[in-house]
């Protein structure tokens, strides 16, 4: 009678810290390239880096809801993004050492020095980081071969990260020029009444044209640079009253506005802008998997739309027929506020209002020690100087 013969308890003790430590080292690889060199969107939703920002986030938000002061809170979130890069390189680096202890580990069996496995840990360790300190060698050709492996991993991984640094500030550097950029034009925080306020009638038409075509190409390059790296989104602006979103949302507000109540020669240019922001922030929304928010206050209820409207018209503008414009504001309005109020929710950052409850200094007329004393109106002051 034939016999199986068992299997021998020291393969299986080999067999499977190689298999867990292979699994773990291909992983980490694969998150790697996916978040630093895949210059696209994963639709993947299992993925380790996703659970990192996620498990983070959550509780990194929840303290900052605590937070009373809202200095205090931006400056406490605006942590939470550079510091979460340093985390995620620290999570996949010590995952790649664990890794390969348990492939040094698991060839323990053919070593005569049968090495424990916090040997082969810091034998990883020093090997990952190219420390080379030689007091803990490989024995047989399975480990030499992982040696030699893992150390130009670490040199590669250290590569990686520091061409990926860079690409990230320059990501948030060009974003954040645009953000400033509007603080003269349309106010702090954007609104879209301020920036139809500050280039009123024909005179400044083709100043408001430029304005949107900027801010069609600056809201491709958020797209872009967002989606290829999401850590992006996480960064706060310098002002704790702008952001990212508030300025797309003032766009998508201002590109309403002109294509549903007033009359004006950059409508066309409105309608580009609208779908370019609009295109930015439903992807972004489909990114963080944020459904889009539904049962929110209404950011434009009547009595605020009748105060906007006078002032459009005190601005010089032709408003049109205001229940027919009101119908039309709303259908556009649908078609990205939730997408808005559900990344706000996320990120927690502030969705600007249509129009000011009261006029709100600009950042660049303030300094550390107060307002720009003896000017009692800066805009007229501006105005008047300009023409």
């Amino acid at each position: 009678m034939l016999r199986i013969a068992p299997i021998e308890t020291g393969a299986t003790h080999a067999l499977l810290p190689a298999v867990a430590g292979a699994l773990i080292v291909a992983v980490v690889l694969w998150e790697a390239f996916e978040t630093i060199v895949l210059p696209r969107r994963v639709a993947r939703r299992v993925r380790l880096t996703r659970y990192v920002y996620r498990g983070m986030w959550a509780p990194w938000k929840a303290v900052a809801r605590r937070m009373k002061k809202a200095r205090s809170r931006e400056t406490f979130l605006s942590y939470f993004g550079p510091l979460s890069l340093l985390i995620l390189f620290a999570i996949w680096a010590a995952a790649i050492v664990c890794g390969f202890a348990l492939l040094y580990y698991s060839g323990s069996a053919q070593d005569s020095t049968h090495p424990r496995f916090e040997t082969c840990l810091y034998l990883s360790g020093t090997t990952m980081f190219t420390l080379g300190i030689g007091d803990v060698v490989p024995h047989t050709a399975f480990e030499r071969f992982f040696v030699v492996m893992e150390s130009g991993l670490g040199l590669g991984f250290l590569a990686l990260i520091l061409s990926y640094l860079p690409v990230i500030y320059q990501a948030f550097s060009r974003r954040e020029v645009n953000i400033v950029l509007l603080d003269a034009r349309a106010g702090s925080p954007p609104t879209a009444t301020e920036i139809l306020r500050r280039h009123p009638g024909s005179l400044y038409a083709e100043d408001l044209d430029q304005l949107l075509r900027d801010w069609e190409r600056a809201s491709a390059d958020i797209l872009e640079s967002h989606v290829s790296y999401p850590a992006v989104s996480y960064f706060r602006s310098q002002h704790n009253n702008e952001s990212w979103l508030a300025a797309l949302t003032a766009m998508l507000d201002t590109s309403s506005l002109m294509l549903t109540c007033i009359d004006h020669p950059a409508s066309r240019q409105a309608k580009l802008t609208f779908a370019m922001a609009r295109h930015t922030i439903v992807d972004l929304a489909q990114l963080f998997n944020e459904a889009p928010v539904y049962d929110a206050a209404d950011r434009l209820p009547g009595t605020e739309f009748k105060r906007l409207s006078a002032v459009l018209a005190q601005a010089g503008f032709q408003v049109r027929d205001e229940l027919h414009s009101c119908e039309k504001l709303t259908k556009l309005r649908a078609m990205y506020e939730p997408f808005v109020l559900g990344l706000a929710r996320y990120l927690y950052m502030e969705v600007p209002p249509w129009i000011l409850a009261k006029e709100i200094t600009d950042n660049w007329k303030t300094s550390a020690w107060g307002r720009i004393s003896g000017l009692t109106s800066d805009r007229e002051t501006l105005d008047d100087h300009n023409d």
